[in-house]
């Protein structure tokens, strides 16, 4: 048998998974679901937001559910995914949940995120209209057309 795969999982952000002693691994993409062990031709594909597994040598199924990503595989030993966003799982089960949490915990942030967006455009709005209406009489300034008489 060849020499095992070598699986790197990266976000934007940092590096999930680098494991040297990989067995096999399985994703799928629009054509499917598909398997790749040692020795395999180089590949590259685009996976969509899916779930992908590998075993180490000896080892259980570790889990990785992906938002969409780049995966390439080199020299029949590097298999490479490049991808948005990724959660981590020892079992489909917690990882379902992992998933279900880590998407609220995003929801929960967008709202936050809109609601202060909508602060600060209301508030620059009200600094408008301020700036914007007329003056009132004795406050300072008169209109032209009342200097003038």
């Amino acid at each position: 048998m060849s020499e095992p795969l070598h699986l790197t999982v990266s976000t934007p952000s940092r590096v999930l998974v680098d494991v040297a002693d990989v067995t096999s691994f399985r994703a799928s993409d629009t054509s499917g679901s598909f398997g790749i062990q040692p020795g395999h031709a180089d590949f590259l594909t685009v996976i969509p937001a899916s779930v992908i597994a590998w075993r180490e040598a000896g080892g259980e199924w570790q889990y990785c559910a992906v938002r969409g990503g780049v995966l390439s595989v080199s020299a029949g030993k590097r298999v490479a995914l490049a991808c948005r966003e990724a959660v981590l799982g020892r079992d489909l089960a917690g990882l379902e949940a992992d998933v279900r949490t880590a998407a609220l915990a995003e929801t929960e942030a967008d709202k936050r995120a809109r609601v202060e967006q909508t602060r600060l455009h209301a508030q620059a709005v009200r600094q408008l209209v301020q700036y914007l209406a007329p003056r009132r009489q004795g406050a300072g300034f008169a209109r032209q057309d009342e200097a003038e008489v």
